[in-house]
């Protein structure tokens, strides 16, 4: 029965969380011949702050990042 735990810090919305669960699940199925009904996948969200880098958390590192303007994306069109 394998057992996967995934740590993540926290901020992501349920269905990325779901998301995640079903793409780990699929990966453990095809890749070790586990019967998907004994595969078991556990996630972990520790808050930001209790969770560091080099002595920097997760929430510090959010408040130092430059926020980031909304990015219209680049349509390349060759020429017909």
């Amino acid at each position: 029965m394998p057992l996967i735990e995934v740590t993540l810090g926290a901020g992501r919305t349920d269905q990325q969380v779901r998301d995640l669960i079903h793409e780990v699940h699929a990966a453990v199925a095809r890749t070790t011949g586990a019967r998907p009904d004994h595969i078991r996948v556990i996630v972990r969200e520790v808050p930001r702050a209790h969770w560091a880098t080099g002595d920097v958390t997760l929430s510090e590192m959010d408040a130092a990042a430059p926020s980031s303007a909304p990015s219209t994306p680049t349509v390349s069109q060759e020429p017909s």
